[in-house]
């Protein structure tokens, strides 16, 4: 094992708890949120949350560091595939302060991965699920995105059971990928992880805040790109895309005719001057989705609710708030239909806007109080890189997984349009 992983692991082990203190990873059960699989979604407490950083020690989750930091990494998991991997860890129960068979495996396991020292392999009991196993599980929980319980739940054993094999496969594949959203990325940057579901701001290599994101189903995926953000939109009006008022609108407005009013959608006719149509008048079983033009108007039923942050892109998405906030509260987050819902809107605009114009939570306030549409340009404009990373390694030593939500991995994809998920009884019927 390759000193540089050893240090770091080692070190992480031994200062959780302060770490954990430090940067609020365990705090209240309802703060945190990890990137799931729909497989094995985990409710209850959350892995990670939205946090402005204090500690300004650790690396973005990519920089001009990461390709060699992942050549490090590779270089490893090739020494531990070499050296026959991994045990399997049993399901079963794995209770603090017991002594068992299974403990031994786990600990071994840990060990191969570099959570824990060889010499715990000797020194102590090493059949007890003890406390310097339980920080190792862990470390491990918070490298995958799982909620940091030190607990052996559902999605920690799967996880653990994934082989090393598919690891290396997996950090070779996103290679590539980082390779190609460092190529021109400048010093202020957004970072949004697809399948970690977090959003990091980052300006001279240093992380300012992180953010719980919401990003696009499995069938509605968020596409992989690299832009630059042009300005922001305070109480914009949202103009449905011709898919969402297919697949959405149109079906609740046929089983609730007072749905548009309700949600303040005018059906306009762009090919007419944009004069407002009655909807009632209008045969929709029979009219193509795009015939008409569907304008949310600003306010609290708004779609982005009081912003939206703007970049040039071929896919028609973009960043904003949301007025279900609560889903950032759960665990699965794949639930938009490709455009990126940010928690924690203000400080992330305001992190955007600074060094230009005066702009307070007081404006803030009375921009959205006012309802009335308001665009601000954005001078010192940071990158935009919407990523598809399963796989990590950031150059202060941390490794990270994320489950190939989207399931690209193998596929030779690093930027663009993933094409939807289609459930299997679909497959049968095409």
């Amino acid at each position: 094992m390759r000193n540089f992983s050893r240090r770091f692991f080692l070190s992480a082990v031994a200062a959780l708890p302060a770490y954990v203190a430090t940067r609020a990873f365990a705090q209240t059960a309802g703060e945190f949120t990890s990137s799931i699989s729909p497989q094995l979604a985990v409710h209850g407490k959350l892995a990670t949350r939205t946090e402005i950083l204090t500690d300004r020690s650790e690396a973005p989750m990519i920089s001009q560091g990461s390709l060699e930091a992942m050549a490090q990494v590779i270089a490893r998991y090739e020494e531990i595939v070499t050296g026959g991997g991994w045990p399997k860890i049993r399901a079963g129960k794995y209770v603090p302060g017991r002594k068992a068979e299974r403990y031994i495996v786990l600990r071994q396991r840990l060990v191969r991965e570099g959570y824990l020292d060889f010499e715990t392999l000797s020194s102590g009991s090493p059949e007890k699920f003890d406390d310097e196993l339980i920080s190792a599980l862990r470390v491990f929980q918070l490298s995958r995105g799982i909620a940091i319980t030190g607990k052996m739940d559902d999605r920690t054993l799967a996880e653990l059971n994934i082989s090393a094999e598919a690891r290396l496969f997996s950090l070779r594949e996103n290679v590539p990928r980082i390779q190609a959203h460092l190529e021109g990325l400048g010093a202020r940057q957004i970072l949004v992880n697809l399948p970690a579901v977090q959003l990091e701001t980052v300006e001279n290599g240093v992380v300012y805040s992180r953010h719980n994101v919401i990003v696009g189903k499995r069938e509605r995926p968020s596409p992989s790109l690299m832009s630059k953000v042009s300005d922001v939109s305070f109480n914009p009006y949202w103009n449905a895309p011709a898919s969402i008022v297919a697949r959405d609108i149109i079906p609740k407005y046929l089983k609730d005719p007072t749905y548009l009013e309700q949600m303040r959608i005018r059906v306009l006719d762009d090919q007419n001057g944009g004069i407002e149509m009655d909807p009632t008048t209008i045969d929709w079983e029979a009219t193509p989705p795009e015939r008409y033009h569907f304008r949310q108007e600003p306010g609290e039923h708004n779609a982005m609710a009081t912003v939206k942050v703007n970049f040039k892109n071929s896919h028609m998405v973009y960043m904003h708030d949301t007025p279900h906030r609560e889903i950032f509260q759960t665990n699965s987050r794949f639930e938009s239909s490709g455009c990126v819902r940010v928690d924690q809107v203000r400080p992330f605009i305001a992190w955007i806007l600074q060094g230009q114009e005066e702009f307070s939570e007081a404006e803030f306030e009375m921009i959205a109080a006012s309802e009335e549409p308001h665009v601000k340009k954005v001078v010192a404009a940071p990158d935009v890189r919407f990523m598809y990373l399963t796989a990590w390694a950031t150059e202060d030593g941390r490794v990270n997984f994320r489950p190939d939500i989207y399931d690209l991995d193998g596929k030779g994809f690093i930027t663009g349009q993933p094409e939807p998920w289609v459930p299997p009884e679909e497959l049968v019927k095409l």
